[in-house]
């Protein structure tokens, strides 16, 4: 320990001066690796070890204090007796000063380590829900890969039904057709034996009319020679 007891006032007091010197260097050293450090990262061990060699040389500087109290008083010299209550009191205020910025670096430095634990706890959680989400992912997507291809069955289904049906439609297009060709060529029939039947009375008629007007011929012919004799 540097300054310890047993030493006058003055050798007490520029130990705690070295060891002022010693924290407020240990101090930025700390504050320069908060800053640099990224928040998600917890405190190193060489920040842990700096911090407690801080707060080792604070807390030996306010035992330095009480001794250096104990010592002024000591002096003979009101004049000199003050000087140094002065000077204790500034070391022990400038201790005091430094001792709060250590409990308060201590204290973001702990805040950090809390949050880097609850964001890796968060993490493992998430990855544990996301696998569970990938799985549920999956099972959606068999689904819908069973609907979709249910669907195109149902819809080749429905195309084939389709087919059937307009085959079936055509078909019956064609009979109709047929069957109005088949009325037609029954009809024409009928009408080509009406006109064959009208021919043949015609025909016979007609035959009628040339065998009588031969027979009135020969008839007029006798008439007419037996006239002349």
């Amino acid at each position: 320990m540097e300054g310890g007891g047993g030493g006058t006032l003055s050798e007490v007091h520029q130990s705690a001066k070295k060891l002022l010197l010693r924290c407020r260097d240990g101090l930025e050293r700390l504050e320069r690796l908060e800053h640099s450090t990224s928040t998600s990262t917890a405190v190193s061990g060489v920040d842990s070890e700096l911090s407690f060699t801080v707060k080792k040389d604070i807390n030996q500087i306010q035992s330095l204090c009480v001794e250096m109290d104990r010592l002024w008083r000591s002096v003979a010299a009101k004049p000199q007796r003050d000087l140094w209550k002065r000077k204790v009191e500034q070391i022990a205020e400038e201790a005091e000063s430094l001792k709060e910025s250590l409990d308060k670096y201590n204290s973001r430095s702990q805040k950090r380590s809390r949050e880097a634990k609850e964001r890796a706890e968060l993490l493992g959680r998430m990855n544990g829900d996301s696998a569970h989400v990938l799985r549920i992912y999956d099972d959606d997507t068999q689904a819908m890969n069973s609907v979709r291809s249910s669907a195109r069955e149902l819809e080749n289904a429905n195309a084939i039904g389709e087919a059937i049906l307009s085959s079936i439609h055509g078909q019956r297009e064609r009979l109709k057709s047929a069957h109005r060709k088949a009325l037609d060529v029954l009809n024409t029939v009928g009408i080509s034996n009406r006109v064959l039947r009208l021919i043949e009375r015609r025909n016979r008629v007609d035959q009628w009319v040339k065998y009588a007007g031969m027979l009135l011929t020969v008839v007029f012919l006798l008439a007419f020679v037996l006239w002349r004799r």
